[in-house]
């Protein structure tokens, strides 16, 4: 076992036999085809184009499968293992940021087709995106309603055998190079959550454009998208009109619990590095693992790894079980990508001066988990969904508490 890989965890009863094998697999491929990206993955010019190539390796690879529910559409399985996609996310992080981005973008990009498609949808959209042909972007958030998702305001007006769809989108991931992407539209059956339903845009729809590339500190696709009077047809619509909002959370239940497993990549890469930085650094005639205050970080960051691992695979299994993971996804990522950024900014101090060099391995994990805190739900979200659930939870068994009291 090398010290910040997931070795250990993998012995936990959360997973089985093909699991383990999986990640075995999948670590050597990462070994093997991802350091060739390097130059193209660090470099904001050419970003597009590694996550391009990058998304058909993985297609080539199998890997993309696994994020694509039904075997008759490409898919690994008919239904979605998330541990196989967390336990695929966490190595993935691991080795490049950018790798783990193009195979979640293609999982969240297409979940609701495979959660709410027709088979005339699924057949079209899932096997492009399981062998990597097409590049898929989930298009939820506005620049007025990103963690307020009732908020939205993107307008799908319904015309004949149509929808005409008007106003923006922002922060998509995988804006611009997208393929398609599932859009999130207020078609007003009823106010607020209630009222939104979910389309599959092709990217070439005309009256859809790229109003913006956006450029963020961990560089990769993304865009402001804008809808003029852009006609999609009804054939397009994913599931029920107006239970868009629902499906939207469905799809999140899924890929926030991988979010959790990405963070913990970035985390036990950073451990790694900040071990050989302390057994090799000599400082004072000692190395600097050799000081009890490097210690005593280290073995904080251990701590905080094993505890969101548990977490992450708690709730991957769960959700395996069939069971609703609504908190336990939550709390999984809130605590692994909160802890994620305490651990690698740890390991950034013991590399000192070093650690924030651009290109060095810290200061790039450094940019890399920082949108994670924020995507896919903020951290503040999930402490409300988890406070909400704890409240709803004993409302609905206070009379049985209150009896026992008496």
């Amino acid at each position: 076992m090398t010290t910040g890989d997931n070795a250990a965890a993998l012995e936990w009863p959360f997973f089985e036999d093909r699991h383990r094998t999986l990640a075995a697999q999948a670590d050597a491929w990462c070994a093997e085809h991802l350091p060739a990206l390097a130059p193209l993955m660090h470099e904001r010019s050419s970003v597009d184009e590694a996550c391009r190539r990058l998304v058909r390796l993985l297609g080539e690879a199998g890997w993309l499968r696994y994020g694509v529910g039904g075997t008759a559409y490409g898919g690994h399985g008919d239904t979605i293992d998330t541990r196989a996609v967390c336990l695929l996310r966490e190595t993935l992080a691991k080795h490049a940021g950018l790798a783990d981005f193009a195979l979640a973008m293609q999982g969240l990009g297409s979940g609701a087709i495979s959660l709410a498609g027709s088979d005339e949808q699924k057949r079209r959209y899932l096997p492009h995106v399981a062998n990597g042909t097409a590049i898929a972007a989930f298009a939820l958030s506005e620049p007025e309603a990103g963690s307020d998702v009732a908020a939205l305001a993107l307008a799908a007006r319904d015309d004949g055998d149509a929808y005409v769809l008007d106003g923006e989108k922002t922060w998509i991931s995988n804006g611009g190079i997208a393929d398609f992407y599932v859009v999130f539209a207020r078609t007003g059956e009823s106010p607020g959550a209630r009222g939104v339903s979910a389309f599959i845009v092709d990217a070439d729809t005309p009256g859809l454009t790229i109003a913006e590339r956006l450029d963020v500190i961990a560089p990769h696709p993304l865009a402001r998208l804008r809808f003029d009077g852009a006609r999609v047809a009804k054939t397009q619509r994913l599931g029920v009109a107006g239970e868009g909002f629902k499906l939207a959370m469905r799809t999140l239940d899924i890929f926030r619990t991988s979010v959790a497993a990405a963070s913990l990549g970035f985390a036990r890469r950073a451990l790694a590095e900040a071990l050989a930085r302390a057994s090799s650094r000599q400082m004072f005639g000692q190395t600097l693992g050799d000081f009890q205050l490097t210690q005593a970080k280290l073995a904080q960051m251990a701590l905080t790894i094993d505890s969101a691992a548990l977490l992450v695979y708690r709730a991957a299994w769960l959700r395996d079980q069939g069971r609703s993971v609504t908190r336990e996804a939550a709390m999984a990522k809130w605590h692994a990508s909160e802890g994620a950024q305490q651990v690698i900014d740890a390991a950034v101090q013991i590399w000192g001066g070093k650690g924030v060099q651009s290109g060095v391995t810290v200061e790039q994990l450094y940019r890399e988990i920082r949108a994670l805190r924020i995507y896919e739900g903020a951290t503040e979200v999930q402490q409300l969904i988890v406070g909400r659930d704890l409240l709803k939870e004993y409302a609905a068994t206070a009379p049985v508490q209150q009896g026992r009291a008496e």
